[in-house]
């Protein structure tokens, strides 16, 4: 069956097409618009999606906030060591990706800011994770000093306006990775939105290696999604859930937003998908052949070639489908990537 070979998910981008900085104003990145039942591809400016959401529909948005995760500092003997903190386990206690790994042997210390604080390496997973304790657990006063935004590597230089990798509504502290199809919304187009009659909901997903990892396997319904937090509060799952009893649209903001989404969804005493009220971890991974519960149109970014968020968004609307508009995307020129354009899947 198509859409299980890692190779069909790839496709041809030309470096210059690799956004490396952010367009002057969030909103004025440029829109592909696809629809799914047509089949149809069209263009337009980021601020026009407010043309193409209804009132009573719902956007749901992703508040989390990044934090500067990734630290450097040096074993004893002075060689450098790069570190990019996942995810708390408890106080002091944390997932990181060490680079170069090979350096570090088990109970080894890493040394930060001249030795003000350091790290002590635990335990060496068999995925490349490493869990290191530090000496201290206030890690977030050390992050705020000394840490800085683990920027993707396909971006050259690390951005004059760090706050540009945030969204406008980024709140709560824990990803390790922007959920960039966000960062084209402003607070004005967001007014915009409400004033329309949309109602705007957030979520909590902290994206964290999952959402960049790459799949190493060929069939990919092999790949291992790591576990990523989200959250759902009350009010949001009451008005996603008023929504889908009504039959009105619900548009995520972003694969992490639909990954919460589609985890916290139940079928109900009516026969009608809904979303639970609920934390937890999710390692959901969706992949053509998926049944989408709860989100009915999608705003994405455009993603790399191979990777579980292009996946996501292939299964949604189509394998042949996205190729085609990525070709499209390309042909005219399209940015790419975290700070490039944007696409709306309805």
């Amino acid at each position: 069956m198509r859409g299980f070979d890692l190779s069909e998910f790839g496709y041809t981008l030309p470096i210059e097409l690799i956004a490396q900085k952010p367009q002057e104003k969030r909103d004025e990145s440029r829109l592909l618009i696809l629809d799914r039942q047509k089949k149809t591809v069209k263009e337009g400016i980021f601020k026009e999606i407010v043309d193409f959401l209804e009132k009573g529909d719902v956007l749901v948005l992703n508040d989390t906030k990044v934090i500067p995760a990734r630290i450097f500092g040096r074993k004893q003997t002075g060689a450098k060591i790069e570190v990019l903190l996942l995810r708390e386990i408890e106080k002091g206690l944390w997932e990181a990706l060490i680079k170069p790994a090979k350096r570090i042997k088990l109970n080894q210390k890493i040394f930060f800011n001249q030795n003000s604080f350091w790290a002590e390496l635990l335990e060496k997973k068999e995925d490349g994770i490493n869990l290191i304790k530090f000496n201290t657990t206030d890690i977030k006063e050390l992050l705020n000093k000394y840490g800085k935004l683990p920027i993707p590597h396909y971006i050259k230089k690390y951005p004059d306006e760090p706050n540009r990798y945030q969204t406008v509504y980024a709140q709560k502290e824990g990803a390790v990775a922007s959920p960039t199809a966000g960062l084209h919304f402003t607070e004005e187009l967001l007014e915009k939105l409400k004033l329309k009659g949309i109602n705007i909901v957030y979520i909590t997903l902290h994206c964290g290696l999952a959402t960049f990892r790459p799949i190493k396997e060929k069939d990919i319904r092999r790949h291992k999604m790591p576990e990523e937090y989200y959250q759902i509060s009350e009010d949001t799952a009451k008005i996603i859930n008023q929504a889908k009893k009504e039959k009105r649209r619900v548009f995520a903001c972003g694969t992490t937003t639909t990954r919460a989404l589609e985890t916290a969804s139940f079928l109900d005493k009516d026969g009608i998908f809904k979303v639970k009220s609920e934390s937890g971890n999710t390692k959901l991974f969706i992949y053509p052949g998926y049944q989408f519960k709860i989100i009915d149109g999608l705003i994405t970014n455009f993603h790399l070639p191979y990777s579980t968020n292009l996946i996501l968004v292939a299964s949604f609307c189509g394998l042949d489908f996205i190729l085609k508009a990525y070709q499209y995307a390309i042909e005219r020129k399209f940015r790419f990537y975290s700070f490039g354009d944007a696409m709306l899947i309805i």
